[in-house]
């Protein structure tokens, strides 16, 4: 019997991948890796899905200490989606010591344990501001901490590779938004506010947010592990993201589509929502209250991330999901989270 390990395997990305693992017969049992249990979080979905396979088996770890748990079974693949990534919301230590240290420990299991093949989920994050269009071939300029280590740790990953490239596999994906059931993030709230009449454009209805449907992008990870190991390469690099990144107009035209529904959206000057939000982050920030109305945030509404998956796009990938039938099947799939 083969595996497949996932650390971080109890979110968002993991739970699905460990899914699609098990259904496309790629390995015959999947172990999560993960300091949080999927009981443990608030998204009744992702505990579906795990509970409906029983050849899903959850480990209680933390990838920020060395990893003493090892499989019965033969390791066929190790996939690190282990990271610390909401931001603003951390501290700048905080995604060094998560997915820099990480990134170290699994690379260094991985090695004992002698699997050949990993994949390893980073972001577009390393690009940095992208108001020009940005692919596989553009040079990293990150901005924040978690771009940073999530720059290092692929250095990291490829130091695994190059000390065997002979018999490794290395696939690292830099997606973009990544959207999908239960995903408690962008697009989840904006399909919240769209449908309950509170979204608004801030002069930012052309801003372009590289996004990915989660069922997609597990397709597609495991796609491009299967051509390079057919074509005897031992490294892939590419960016996961629709062709091309939607546009917020685009985005909610289509969750408006998808949900039958007519919206009237408002338009809000941008200096006006910076300011407010900026005067409610002086008075919450000194009480340590957390609060969706960041100025990091806000600023970030009309930021586009116009990242290109010219990888995919060259080696002939062909997409499953568009949009608007991503969404669709989000809705179909838990339609609790469109009412």
């Amino acid at each position: 019997m083969n595996c497949a390990v996932i650390f971080g395997g109890s979110g968002f990305i993991g739970t699905f991948f460990a899914n699609y693992l098990i259904e496309s017969k790629t390995v015959e049992k999947v172990y999560l890796y993960d300091k949080e249990q999927i009981d443990q979080k608030p998204f009744p979905y992702r505990k579906v899905l795990i509970a409906e396979q029983p050849q899903i088996v959850e480990i209680n770890g933390d990838v920020r200490k060395p990893i003493n748990w090892t499989p019965d079974e033969d390791i066929y693949l190790v996939a690190n989606f282990a990271a610390i990534h909401r931001e603003p919301g951390h501290e700048d230590f905080e995604y060094y010591e998560t997915n820099l240290l990480g990134a170290e420990h699994v690379c260094s299991w991985t090695a004992t344990v002698d699997c050949r093949n990993v994949i390893f989920t980073s972001s577009i994050s390393p690009y940095g501001p992208s108001e020009q269009s940005k692919d596989e071939r553009s040079l990293p300029t990150p901005t924040t901490a978690y771009g940073s280590s999530k720059l290092v740790a692929e250095k990291v990953h490829q130091s695994w590779l190059a000390a065997d490239p002979q018999r490794r596999h290395l696939v690292i994906v830099r997606p973009g938004v990544v959207f999908g059931p239960n995903e408690g993030g962008n697009v989840s709230r904006l399909i919240k506010s769209v449908l309950n009449r509170y979204f608004f454009y801030t002069g930012n209805r052309t801003t372009r947010k590289a996004g990915t449907y989660v069922k997609e992008l597990c397709i597609a990870m495991l796609w491009v592990l299967t051509r390079q190991q057919e074509k005897q390469s031992n490294f892939s690099l590419f960016n996961m993201t629709m062709n091309p990144g939607p546009s917020i107009e685009e985005y909610v035209d289509s969750v408006c589509k998808v949900a039958n529904i007519k919206r009237y959206i408002p338009s809000v000057p941008f200096r006006v929502l910076l300011f407010i939000a900026q005067c409610i982050d002086t008075i919450t920030r000194p009480l340590g209250i957390k609060h969706p109305f960041s100025p990091i945030r806000i600023e970030k509404l009309r930021r586009s991330n116009n990242i290109l998956p010219t990888f995919l796009l060259e080696t002939g990938y062909t997409y499953k999901y568009t949009l608007v039938s991503a969404l669709t099947d989000w809705k179909q799939s838990n339609p609790d989270e469109w009412t």
